[in-house]
């Protein structure tokens, strides 16, 4: 590769106890993730089981396993950030020199940072408007839509909390752009 080594494996932390604390909450919510998509494969086992083995119908697993799925994904994102496993296509910032590495990491930190608190800012207002007024699903089921709804809040939360940090490592030096090496 031209102008740059291998990515890292994932966000640095170099001993600092905010970076530590926020990679911490990232694993946390990666093996939270990783457990929601579980329970929604043993969800859709047991709906099948009960479809066509018992011949049976089933009320509550078809919403249960989107909305598991749904959390998992937004719950899954600053893990996904931390280990650097969102795409990312690096062949603008190995053509850079370091200097303006550097500065094009800042802006697209910057800018993922203000995108994602502002996605925050209206999906805890989603959230709170279904809490405050008892929205339930139009289903069978008829399930409390601020249930699912709170993924999107601590998902995207946590996911700004990774990109702040990730920011913060960068402006201390703790982390490189882009995860690359210098030349």
């Amino acid at each position: 590769m031209a102008g740059g080594s291998v990515t890292y494996a994932k966000a640095q932390t170099g001993g600092n106890p905010f970076l530590r604390a926020v990679a911490a909450l990232s694993t946390l919510a990666g093996w939270t993730s990783a457990a929601m998509i579980v329970a929604a494969v043993a969800i859709t086992c047991q709906m099948i089981f009960i479809r066509f083995v018992l011949n049976g119908s089933t009320v509550w697993q078809t919403e249960a396993v989107i909305y598991l799925m749904i959390a998992a994904t937004l719950i899954g994102l600053p893990y996904v950030q931390r280990l650097r496993g969102h795409v990312n296509v690096d062949l603008i910032p190995i053509a850079l020199p370091k200097g303006a590495r550097k500065g094009m990491a800042i802006l697209m930190l910057s800018v993922s940072i203000i995108i994602i608190a502002v996605m925050l800012w209206y999906g805890f207002e989603w959230w709170h408007i279904a809490w405050e007024r008892g929205w339930r699903s139009d289903t069978v089921w008829g399930v409390l839509l601020w249930k699912p709804y709170i993924a999107l809040p601590i998902g995207l939360a946590l996911f700004l909390l990774q990109l702040i940090a990730d920011l913060y490592a960068l402006l201390i030096g703790v982390d490189k752009p882009f995860g690359l090496e210098d030349e």
